[in-house]
């Protein structure tokens, strides 16, 4: 009787084990659901599409266009054409038909373009919110590709399995960037022409530049547009050397840019963009745990603008402007081609 009831009392105490660890287990760090994980809901509401763009404010655009005292203008990107850099191989290809033979007076002569390739993701680029995700194990032991604020992958594709694009989190949600731009001018602060190629961008360098410019951390506001100046761009004929993403091949290895920590930074001064005059805005490849990409597009919703030509406005020391930068709203795109400005 004895003997039985201890097998009974040890049977009861493994089930009550077993038990307790099946409990205990949604609870863990991989617990997340659709409706709640690390990063999301987003700051910006359960469901928000828009990001860090919410913080251009209507309030933050009547300021941003007191600014300008010379109305002089400054383009903040390349232009687009066949032999510009690429990071990996992306087509690009245009073509005109040319106009019919002339042949009577008056007669009408019309042009039409034809273009293919990766119309968001390539040379002056505007990476949306739907361009990258993170794989997170769920509650029910699943896996998922996740974006931000809690957006899976079969919220973006699962429908249409991508033919005609995105289903959430496309380029059309974002809402036009009018409001003041900062430069950091890393460069200029570091004594040089152009970074090296294995540059780290920290906190130090950050507070420096800032510094040199009269400015503090405090200095970068809510919603503002906040632009990185590598130097970088004096690459941008030789995509090797640039950075075409084939590190030790040619002259390419690798590009400036920031670390994690810069990126926690500028999240937590809530801007609502971050840009610089290389491929990736961060050190590629990167030297440290964490993504740069991630840690914005995940905390705050804060899209990125790659591959920006800031020589012109770092020459003339334009640390303030009025920035203006608008999407366009190619539908279920996780990108856009855009012509950033500043105006002093």
């Amino acid at each position: 009787m004895g003997t039985n009831r201890h097998a009974l009392t040890t049977q009861a105490i493994s089930t009550l084990f077993i038990l307790g660890i099946v409990l205990l287990k949604p609870l863990s760090a991989t617990a997340q659901t659709r409706e709640a994980g690390p990063w999301w809901p987003s700051p910006h509401g359960a469901g928000d599409q828009a990001g860090a763009s919410n913080y251009v404010t209507p309030l933050k655009i009547l300021r941003a266009l007191q600014i300008p005292t010379t109305g002089k203008t400054y383009e903040l990107g390349h232009n687009y054409e066949a032999n510009m850099p690429q990071y990996t191989s992306r087509p690009y290809y245009l073509n005109v038909v040319p106009a019919a033979p002339a042949t009577d007076e008056g007669s009408n002569t019309v042009h039409g373009d034809y273009f293919t390739g990766y119309i968001g993701q390539m040379g002056t680029q505007f990476d949306a919110l739907s361009h990258q995700g993170q794989t997170l194990q769920m509650a029910d032991g699943t896996f998922e590709s996740v974006f931000y604020n809690g957006f899976t992958e079969k919220d973006l594709t699962g429908g249409n399995q991508g033919r005609g694009g995105v289903e959430a989190l496309g380029v059309e949600h974002t809402k036009p960037f009018i409001t003041r731009g900062i430069l950091i001018d890393i460069a200029a602060y570091k004594g040089v022409d152009t970074l090296g190629p294995r540059y780290e961008v920290t906190m130090d360098d950050v507070r420096g530049a800032l510094a040199r410019q009269g400015m503090s951390e405090d200095s970068v506001e809510q919603g503002d547009a906040v632009m990185f100046h590598y130097g970088w761009s004096v690459h941008w004929t030789n995509p090797s050397r640039y950075n075409d993403s084939r590190f030790g091949i040619g002259e390419n290895e690798g590009s400036p840019g920031i670390i994690p920590e810069v990126a926690h930074w500028l999240a937590s001064r809530r801007v609502s963009i971050v840009g610089a005059d290389s491929c990736c805005v961060q050190i590629m490849p990167p030297t440290r745990p964490g993504n740069v990409h991630h840690i914005l597009f995940f905390s705050e919703g804060i899209p990125l603008l790659e591959n920006m030509e800031l020589k012109d406005v770092a020459a003339d020391e334009v640390y303030e402007f009025l920035f203006l930068n608008l999407t366009i709203p190619i539908v279920g795109a996780t990108g856009s081609p855009v012509r950033p400005i500043a105006v002093r």
